[in-house]
């Protein structure tokens, strides 16, 4: 069933791209959203024109990146023509950066002593909770270097570690908020990686594809519970530098 769109969050930018009509007219309230994509696909990018497309509708987003400074995701945003300094001034957005240390891996390593325990820490820093959209990226990265979820996965419970995590996500959304993750389920183990797949309300894949000397990417929206107007099932993009995500096909199922 599909709901109005007066009720979603619009993505907008109607005039720049068709990402949010392609998307049925935005983003449902109350829903998680699970990007998975391998390195390159374009993760950041289309988490960041997610981000810009609710600021400008008048929606506040919170931004973590594992990756970036504000100074660098500044640059990043505006290299995609994606200008979010005033929305910075005016406070829509809380950009965030996420320091999980020198490894992006999990180390193997048994002195946990300077790791961070992540995940308890990112539960617990309530201002970054308060926004309509929290957008994390990139949750693999969080996920591998907290010790606490490492030692799990050791003892072969993963999925115990996920569902802590889930049991929070669900209380945030039921304010009616959304939380968006990208992901690369290439450095998660499935059990890792499946609950949160099970849960999201939409999950979409964005892959590259090789076609001759060309690498194309596409949008593969693989659930979309609550969708307004029909969604696209595979959605052709591209991210070009000083205009950002540019929609180039569309074919619906």
């Amino acid at each position: 069933m599909s709901i109005a769109s007066t009720d979603l969050f619009s993505l907008g930018l109607d005039d720049h791209d068709r990402l949010n009509k392609e998307l049925g007219g935005g983003i449902p309230p109350g829903s998680i959203i699970l990007v998975e994509g391998d390195y390159g696909a374009g993760k950041s990018a289309m988490s960041q024109r997610f981000t810009y497309g609710l600021c400008e509708e008048g929606h506040e987003v919170t931004y973590l990146s594992t990756e970036l400074t504000v100074g660098s995701f500044l640059d990043q945003m505006h290299s995609l023509s994606y200008d979010m300094v005033d929305h910075i001034l005016d406070e829509d957005v809380l950009f965030l950066h996420a320091d999980i240390g020198e490894s992006n891996a999990l180390t193997g390593g048994d002195d946990q002593s300077d790791r961070k325990e992540l995940l308890k820490r990112l539960m617990e820093a309530e201002v970054m909770w308060d926004a309509d959209v929290i957008v994390i990226d990139t949750f693999d990265a969080i996920l591998r270097n907290d010790p606490k979820f490492e030692a799990l996965v050791r003892q072969n419970e993963e999925r115990q570690a996920a569902l802590e995590v889930i049991s929070y996500f669900r209380d945030v959304i039921s304010q009616g908020k959304c939380i968006m993750l990208t992901v690369d389920p290439s450095t998660l183990d499935e059990e890792a990686i499946g609950p949160f797949r099970a849960i999201a309300d939409v999950f979409i894949e964005l892959e590259m594809i090789e076609v001759g000397n060309d690498v194309r990417r596409q949008i593969n929206v693989l659930r979309f519970a609550g969708m307004g107007e029909q969604v696209g099932d595979t959605i052709g993009f591209s991210v070009r530098s000083g205009t950002g995500i540019v929609i180039e096909s569309r074919s619906v199922a």
